[in-house]
């Protein structure tokens, strides 16, 4: 969404200047957060029966001591520019925009029962070895798999799923069949 984006964008050149970034970014997860968690508190947000000035104070209450002056004085103006329904979109699109500007790359690394300490900071060193900056790991389950891993980083995947390698044997048995 092109307005969120633009609204992220202002505050993370905001903090920035301030030199509150890391501050403004910790109140952006946590309000992703917030928003994930409770359809409620998305629905509060979305209500147009419910005035500006009401939701200006609930917001104020919800987020008292939880988020730092800048990013709640955000929120505020947001609100009371009748954008309130956007605040998911803009706290999710400040993340992206404050990992670009950080230089930060996600890699996501499914497997089909977790990995151990060891061999997920293999994987992470590995990952960071072939990249120019710092990298986030997110770890996946996924049973389908049945062993191995798949690991994407942007749109970029590499699959050594033993999932993938019977799709890949089933389908070279069968061209050899047909042959």
């Amino acid at each position: 969404m092109i307005v969120a984006s633009r609204y992220a964008k202002s505050l993370l050149d905001l903090a920035v200047e301030k030199n509150q970034l890391d501050a403004v970014y910790a109140d952006m997860l946590y309000i992703k957060e917030v928003c994930e968690k409770s359809k409620e508190f998305t629905q509060f947000l979305n209500s147009p029966i419910i005035n500006v000035d009401k939701k200006v104070a609930t917001l104020k209450i919800v987020f008292e001591g939880k988020l730092n002056a800048m990013s709640a004085g955000f929120i505020s103006i947001v609100t009371s520019k009748h954008r309130e329904s956007i605040i998911p979109q803009i706290s999710s699109s400040f993340i992206e925009q404050y990992k670009t500007h950080k230089n930060i790359l996600t890699a996501i690394l499914t497997s089909a029962n977790g990995l151990d300490a060891a061999t997920k900071q293999k994987a992470l060193d590995l990952v960071k070895s072939q990249l120019n900056g710092e990298v986030e790991l997110i770890e996946k389950i996924d049973a389908n798999l049945i062993g191995g891993f798949i690991l994407k980083i942007g749109d970029k995947q590499i699959d050594r799923s033993v999932s993938r390698q019977l799709v890949n044997l089933k389908k070279e048995l069968t061209n050899k069949t047909l042959n």
